[in-house]
């Protein structure tokens, strides 16, 4: 299985860069990335418009066979992410090794 590839974005996903964002996780994938791992270590803050780009992540994983996680996920994000209901479309690892690892399973 190849190595998944990292996505770690800085700051705040939200309106004002998500098409960026969403650009950066689908070039990613053009690359040849079946599975991918974003790390939100750097993540301060998530929109409905960040959730989207995890979404689109997500689904695009699974349409290559893979699939995504995400690590290192700051208090803040992570209550946005599991009141949304993400921590159920994808596995919320500790930090960027465990992600790893778990996407090579």
């Amino acid at each position: 299985m190849p190595t998944p590839l990292v996505y770690a974005p800085t700051h705040r996903i939200d309106a004002s860069n998500a098409a960026a964002a969403e650009k950066d996780v689908l070039q990613l994938f053009e690359q040849g990335a079946s599975s991918l791992l974003i790390d939100l270590s750097g993540v301060s803050y998530l929109s409905s418009a960040g959730l989207r780009v995890l979404l689109i992540a997500a689904k695009t994983a699974k349409l290559r066979g893979g699939k995504t996680a995400l690590a290192a996920v700051q208090p803040a994000v992570k209550d946005i992410i599991v009141m949304s209901g993400f921590d159920k479309l994808m596995p919320i690892c500790p930090d960027r090794a465990a992600g790893l690892s778990l996407l090579q399973a």
